[in-house]
């Protein structure tokens, strides 16, 4: 654990509240002071009440203060408000506070309304942060749906928000998990630079494919499916491209999908449940998809609900995906897929403006720390080599250190993993310690002591190529998968991607 307490003497910043505190937008200033003992003016401000001084209030933006989720550390201050774009934001802050922050970028994305308690619900997951000693934040965003550089622009101006209400902090490391990774890596590329505001980047479990490429083998399941299939949708029932995920005003729900899924396949039932028919049919369609049976489900989900949100809603029912010239393997029989499969071509603006919304083009300017799990069934643990090999292409992967466990979930890891991630991360930004995968599997340990058993870091796992999972599209195959210049370009010419 980090030593949050080792400077925790309020007499050490006499006459020095939290707007003085709050004023310090030099970062060089902002430490200096924090190794003398002296950046815990919030914690001597915030009193025992938990809510700041009346200097500190003039001094600052007003911070409401809510009750902390039960799993924090006790005497932490949280905070809960609204930011200007609508999102929802919620900051917790430790008792002796040394001056390091964590902005959490959620996953997702969620396709209801942004409300208050997703952003409690992340703070309560990742509540070992804060039991480190770094103060949190974390935004909802300002809407559900489909849209990384939306959930970017809130992330950054949640960022902002800290800094107007708290103060200037010494070391700021961005933090993404599942899609939140890739919104963290785009906040990063978008906002970052070697001068700030971010001095590190932890992206864990990240689909850091992007979305272009990142939701392929989603569509490979549509189509799949259907071919085995036949009930998404029905023949009683109107066609519409695959593609669209549902039609717009399609009242299907979760639960009519989940029956028909079950009528095909029998996934909910155990094996020896199954008809014949529904064992080949399963085994076909994740042969091919290579989707682990207890994923299923949820992906066809996505393919289903979220597509028609990117598609109708946020692309105005143009088509960014394409699986023309795929050559499905691994059924029973290839050449009867792929003869019978449905194939679709994408709309060049539709596939652009994803791309300049969801793609990454590798440019981070500061170091980026990776923990993945070897057996994630949702974003695979080949995201990590795409990951890589975008990096490489941008001259960055001497910036990038990637850790993987033998674990097999996908929304929470382990707390002694985490932990060990943001200390090596913080200790890379701050003493210049680069670290590799080994010595970060050997700090673990001394983490366990605090947060349980929890290590199961390997560092000498490997990921195979993306394209060893995901089949790849042709002409689709480098990376990155969105050319920094066209990036610029785009942002110059305005008007592209997905509207906030």
């Amino acid at each position: 654990m980090r030593s949050a307490g080792d400077h925790n003497d309020h007499n050490l910043c006499p006459g020095r509240d939290l707007g003085h505190c709050a004023g310090m937008s030099n970062r060089s200033t902002w430490r200096a002071w924090a190794a003398a003992g002296v950046g815990l003016c919030l914690a001597a401000s915030l009193g025992t009440t938990g809510t700041p001084t009346a200097a500190a209030t003039a001094a600052t933006p007003s911070l409401d203060a809510t009750p902390c989720p039960p799993s924090l550390p006790a005497d932490t201050s949280c905070y809960a408000g609204q930011q200007p774009s609508g999102a929802h934001y919620l900051i917790a802050v430790p008792e002796g506070w040394d001056g390091d922050l964590v902005v959490h970028a959620h996953g997702g994305p969620d396709l209801g309304a942004a409300t208050p308690e997703r952003v409690a619900e992340d703070l309560d997951r990742w509540s070992v942060m804060v039991a480190e000693g770094y103060a949190w934040v974390g935004s909802s965003y300002r809407r559900g749906g489909y849209g990384t550089r939306m959930a970017a622009a809130d992330t950054e101006e949640v960022r902002r928000l800290f800094v107007d209400a708290v103060g200037e902090p010494g070391t700021t490391l961005l933090h993404g998990q599942s899609w939140g990774g890739l919104v963290a890596a785009k906040t990063a590329e978008v906002y970052g630079g070697r001068r700030g505001p971010y001095d590190g980047v932890l992206l864990t479990n990240g689909v850091l494919a992007g979305a272009t490429r990142g939701y392929d083998y989603r569509l490979d399941l549509r189509v799949v499916y259907q071919h085995y299939c036949g009930n998404h949708p029905r023949p009683s029932e109107p066609s519409y491209e695959l593609w669209r995920g549902l039609p717009a005003g399609s009242t299907m729900t979760a639960a009519e999908l989940r029956r028909r899924a079950q009528e095909c396949t029998g996934y909910q039932s155990p094996p020896e449940q199954r008809t014949p028919q529904q064992r080949a049919r399963l085994a076909d369609i994740l042969a091919v998809t290579q989707i682990p049976e207890r994923s299923f489900y949820s992906h066809l989900s996505f393919a289903t609900f979220t597509f028609r949100d990117i598609v109708h809603t946020r692309l105005h029912d143009r088509n960014p995906f394409t699986n023309l010239g795929v050559a499905y393997r691994g059924s029973s029989d290839d050449r009867s897929l792929n003869r019978g499969v449905l194939r679709y071509r994408a709309d060049a603006g539709a596939r652009r403006d994803l791309s300049f919304d969801s793609d990454l083009t590798g440019e981070i300017a500061v170091p980026v720390l990776t923990l993945h799990a070897i057996d994630d069934p949702t974003a695979f643990v080949e995201h990590e080599s795409a990951f890589r090999r975008t990096l490489d292409a941008a001259g960055n992967a001497h910036r990038l250190v990637q850790t993987f466990t033998r674990e097999s979930e996908h929304s929470a890891l382990s707390d002694s993993g985490y932990a060990t991630a943001i200390g090596a991360l913080h200790d890379w930004v701050t003493l210049g310690r680069r670290p590799s995968s080994r010595s970060i599997e050997r700090a673990c340990a001394r983490h366990d002591l605090d947060h349980g058993q929890g290590c199961f870091f390997d560092a000498g796992y490997r990921p195979g190529s993306y394209f060893d999972r995901v089949h790849p599209r042709p002409g689709h195959t480098r990376w990155p998968a969105l050319d920094a210049r066209d990036a610029a370009r785009w942002e110059r010419i305005g008007g592209i991607g997905i509207d906030y």
